[in-house]
């Protein structure tokens, strides 16, 4: 039954993103793929003096898990500081994030694109797929 609930939300997130599209001159930028399945995901940050964020946005390609997951993330980042998104783990994003931790290592790495794309974006990483367009 709780399966099914998340399932509904992960399917529901995929067809109608909150927080899909582009940021307006962002502060942070990173993008980066999974190469074993091909997901691809670029997130954008603004954030106000403090370092709060006040805008976040992804875009990419890729299965229901990875960009439902992103999209979740953003709605999470908004409103938080980069030391506090600097200080969480891996294990936030499948508790407090999606809600669940996907059952296989494919599926988790496809959860987890976006909170790897996040952390590189504001440890200012150069690079990524097609690097950092800021």
């Amino acid at each position: 039954m709780l399966n099914d609930l998340y399932r509904e939300l992960i399917l529901e997130r995929y067809k109608h993103p909150r927080f899909r599209g582009r940021v307006e001159q962002p502060d942070f930028a990173y993008e980066d793929e999974n190469p074993l399945c091909g997901d691809h995901v670029r997130i954008e940050l603004k954030v106000d003096g403090e370092g709060r964020v006040q805008e976040a946005r992804f875009d990419g390609q890729g299965c229901a898990i990875s960009m439902a997951a992103a999209d979740l993330l953003m709605e999470y980042v908004q409103g938080r500081t980069l030391e506090e998104l600097k200080a969480m783990e891996k294990e936030t994003m499948f508790d407090e994030v999606l809600g669940f931790k996907p059952k296989t290592a494919a599926r988790v790495k496809c959860a987890l694109l976006s909170y790897k794309v996040l952390k590189a974006a504001i440890y200012g990483l150069e690079g990524g797929a097609a690097g950092d367009e800021t």
